[in-house]
């Protein structure tokens, strides 16, 4: 038993769900997953917990997996000083918050992961905190088993000192949800405006210096600033200029794969040229929604290309059987990150004809110098109208040229090793794809990806709703965790936008309990905006609650944006009066860091001037629909109904009567119906009122 300590059990993670433990469960450390027993053996021992939590394409969790979890020695000193807990941050992010904020304050640095973190038994607050531990001292770090002694050492000797700082790190947490303020007026909109234009980067796009995340949040409000001002004197042309260019960049770089399709999750360059290679279905989702509004924006058939390529490889590559989509790609195969996605140069010319080859290497970088550990990322190097002037090709022949390419290496790559999946559903990330889906489907015209968002969300539907209850997680026939805050706002986003895409009214119904279940069980009654986890979901040092977007769209954000926008389709005041509170929760947070929250601007935008609502019934309902698609209007919401629809009462009074009218509704001020398509698109394109 690699030394095991006879008192504890053996490792209990053989019977989890999560992809991440079962690559733990064979591990020489006696890990447990989160939950009863094991707090209750940390407090039977008198030890405290040693907490690990990482997740499966996360390369830093396998470097120390392989150097310390699997290692018997060091594995003996975790058994015999600690109650080891392992935790899957995609599974529990209620927890990962928590001891992510908790590891801020102790160290007074940023965490990430592995995160890993030492627990006083009796009341679960961390005491000792750090992220990647190496086997052996370097990096300027102490040895993982070096660690490992002091800190129990530390415990059992200063008791009274852990107590104080406990208590301390509890009255930190205590103080950080502020009393709600007055609702916010236009100036955080436009502060978050001049603040994105400082940090951008002018030659490569995005914000900020390396490593560059895409922020696709952040390059949404730009567009949408643009869009308010594209009627006026004096259009915002540089907001448009920064969202385009920074998309562009990043498609055009190694962060985007050139083959496959899919953003990777992060440049670890100021170029976008070399990722962290790990795909993340959240990262995925909202790109492929903002790349189909760009190109709708643009008219630039480029961000079409990119938002299908997005699509195709998420229901190629990231599909379940059922129709799910999973949660991620890891970064590493054959034990090496990257490998799966570099190439020799001999290789890529063996594979193509000379003339694939010639324009190949211009436009990826075969021609210049190695950029990844002596071989090539492919990356966007030279634009198709230079290598045309050079070859003596017309543009399109060089593009069919490098579609063949793509073709030949794409098929050649799939034969490689893969990286590992982590086929776990998780209803939050699936939720921000069918959103992506259901955008580009309507906006695209590619009833494909309407077809497979509508297929996702009944797999949603079927195996993570029970009773009236949203689970987070489903895995081997498994709901599994209580949903939080983001699974809800995220999936009652979802459900509006494909209700645009196609009509089904048990999906409105399917919102409408979504949103009570937010009203109910996150609301936070005092202050307004809504906790990240449900009533009686309490995870150490308590219920939290933020407004600014981290690596996904804010919780709070996207509730306030969804339910106004539901409140002002169905009359609900209860959904709107939520959405409002929200709005004032977040005030302070809005005036301290704009730039840091741009998905709750957007909900701010949207109440300050509400949008339009159209609501299309008749024959040609869905023709006239599809005829108001391809625009970019960000602040719009079109509903093609049918006559034999079932509606709430608030809808039903809009009856087509014998040919197609539209109803165009601003907040709680509808318009005269519209029975004549040219003059719809009139009355819109000039404004209504």
């Amino acid at each position: 038993m690699h030394g095991r300590d006879s008192t504890m059990r053996g490792n209990g993670l053989a019977g989890e769900t999560s992809p991440y433990l079962l690559q733990h469960a064979a591990n020489p450390v006696d890990w447990q997953p989160w939950g009863p027993q094991a707090l209750e053996l940390a407090r039977d021992l008198d030890r405290p917990i040693l907490l690990s939590i990482g997740y499966s394409a996360c390369h830093w969790c396998h470097v120390m997996a392989h150097e310390s979890f699997e290692d018997p020695a060091t594995a003996a000193i975790m058994n015999r000083l600690f109650v080891n807990v392992k935790v899957d941050r995609e599974e529990r992010p209620d927890l990962d918050r928590n001891f992510q904020i908790a590891h801020q304050v102790l160290t007074h640095r940023g965490g990430g992961w592995p995160l890993t973190m030492f627990l006083a038994p009796d009341d679960l607050t961390p005491f000792f905190a750090g992220t990647y531990f190496p086997k052996e001292a370097r990096y300027g770090m102490p040895a993982f088993t070096e660690v490992l002694e002091r800190v129990a050492g530390f415990y059992q000797a200063r008791r009274d000192t852990v107590r104080e700082q406990n208590r301390a790190l509890q009255a930190v947490f205590a103080e950080l949800v502020p009393p709600a303020g007055e609702l916010p007026t236009r100036a955080p909109l436009d502060a978050a405006r001049r603040e994105l234009e400082a940090s951008f980067d002018p030659r490569y796009g995005g914000f900020g210096s390396a490593p560059k995340f895409p922020h696709p949040t952040s390059i949404e409000r730009l567009l949408r600033h643009w869009q308010s001002t594209a009627a006026t004197p004096e259009p915002d042309l540089q907001a448009l200029y920064m969202a385009t260019l920074t998309l562009k960049r990043m498609a055009e770089g190694g962060l985007f794969d050139q083959l496959g399709g899919g953003f990777c999750r992060y440049s670890v360059d100021a170029y976008w040229m070399i990722p962290h290679f790990e795909k993340m279905l959240y990262d995925n989702g909202p790109l492929l929604a903002l790349a189909a509004q760009v190109a709708v924006a643009t008219g630039d058939p480029f961000f079409r290309r990119i938002a299908v390529q997005t699509a195709d490889w998420a229901l190629e590559e990231m599909r379940v059987p059922e129709g799910g989509f999973c949660a991620a790609l890891d970064a590493d195969s054959e034990g090496h990150e990257g490998r799966f996605y570099a190439w020799d140069r001999a290789e890529v010319e063996s594979l193509l004809t000379a003339e694939e080859y010639r324009v190949a290497a211009r436009r990826w970088g075969l021609d210049r110098e190695p950029n990844f550990e002596g071989r090539w990322h492919l990356h966007c190097h030279a634009s198709l109208e230079d290598i045309a002037a050079e070859c003596g090709h017309t543009v399109d022949s060089v593009a069919a040229l490098l579609d063949a390419a793509r073709v030949k290496l794409h098929a050649a790559r799939a034969r490689r090793v893969r990286p590992a999946r982590d086929d776990k559903v998780l209803t939050a990330w699936n939720a921000l794809m069918i959103r992506g889906l259901a955008v580009s489907g309507r906006l695209l015209a590619e009833p494909g990806h309407i077809a497979a968002a509508t297929q996702a969300l009944d797999v949603l539907r079927a195996h993570c709703w029970r009773d009236g209850q949203l689970f987070a997680a489903w895995k081997d026939g498994r709901a599994r965790f209580p949903a939080y805050l983001d699974d809800h706002a995220f999936l009652l986003d979802a459900l509006l936008e494909l209700l645009q895409a196609r009509w089904r009214s048990a999906d409105l119904d399917f919102a409408r309990a979504i949103a009570d279940l937010l009203l109910e069980r996150f609301q936070d009654r005092e202050r307004g905006g809504f906790w990240f986890t449900a009533e009686g979901q309490d995870p150490p040092l308590g219920r939290s609650r933020s407004f600014a977007d981290e690596a996904m769209p804010s919780g709070n954000g996207v509730a306030a944006l969804a339910l106004a926008r539901l409140g002002w389709l169905l009359g609900e005041s209860r959904y709107l009066d939520a959405a409002a509170a929200t709005l004032r929760s977040g005030s302070a947070s809005l005036e301290r860091a704009p730039q840091a929250h741009t998905t709750l601007l957007n909900a701010l935008d949207e109440w300050l001037q509400p949008g339009e609502i159209i609501v299309i019934r008749g024959a040609r309902a869905s023709e006239w629909a599809a005829a108001l698609a391809p625009l970019y209007a960000p602040r719009r919401m079109v509903f093609a109904i049918p006559a034999d629809a079932e509606l709430p009462p608030a809808m039903a009074a809009k009856q087509p009567g014998a040919g197609t009218v539209a109803w165009i509704c601003q907040g709680p001020q509808c318009y005269p119906p519209v029975s004549d398509l040219p003059l719809l698109v009139r009355t819109l394109r000039d404004g209504v009122g």
